[in-house]
């Protein structure tokens, strides 16, 4: 066994624990500060794997973009989730079942790509790429379709949340810029005429 397999073997056992880690931990914290650890193992996989523009990219995006953006909004929230966790173990036989499932799925699904004798060598011209470059090349010729589509359903999903964010509520308050625009002098002040009255004190002194 050498360094490379030795490595990957650990950091998918670190992989594995922090991904368990996530939801059995206690707290919604330490579950995120543990999903940033699954993410950090990934990544070191994909380096080992030679796939270093995957990597940064997992690392750059997820763990510098999306977990610390989670992790700030969980700490100011400061959810209780005892109350959410009471009935965990009873349903975990079910929950193991469902994921023993969807893993024998994507073996069934993703075995195919992992049979080396079908793959197609690289040329010597685009093995000097660079594995980025080749990957831009794959996604914008044999996968354009595809990428297409991924674009659209992330369109719909911004704009469903917008739409469930922006929803009326009786307490909220806006300003109507059309009826600002039509505003006049006169809608807004109004001069009336009073007649003179002498100040009581005055008559008195």
């Amino acid at each position: 066994m050498n360094t490379t397999t030795t490595l990957f073997y650990v950091f998918a056992a670190v992989l594995l624990g922090a991904a368990f880690g996530v939801i059995t931990a206690r707290s919604t914290v330490h579950a995120a500060l543990y999903l940033v650890l699954a993410f950090f193992s990934a990544a070191c996989v994909w380096m080992l794997l030679k796939a270093e523009f995957l990597a940064i990219a997992l690392v750059l995006v997820y763990v510098g973009a999306v977990m610390v953006l989670f992790l700030f909004v969980v700490m100011m929230l400061d959810i209780n989730t005892d109350s959410m966790r009471l009935n965990f173990w009873r349903h975990f036989p079910l929950a193991g079942l469902v994921g023993a499932l969807i893993a024998l799925e994507m073996t069934l699904v993703l075995r195919g790509g992992f049979d080396l004798s079908q793959a197609k060598p690289f040329s010597a011209a685009e093995l000097q790429l660079g594995n980025t470059k080749q990957l831009g090349v794959e996604i914008y010729t044999n996968y354009l379709y595809p990428l297409q589509l991924a674009a659209v359903l992330l369109l719909v999903a911004i704009i469903a949340a917008i739409a469930l964010t922006l929803r009326a509520r009786k307490d909220s308050r806006y300003v109507d810029a059309s009826q600002q625009v039509r505003a006049k002098k006169a809608d807004r002040v109004r001069l009336v005429k009073m007649a003179a009255v002498a100040d009581d004190r005055q008559e008195k002194s």
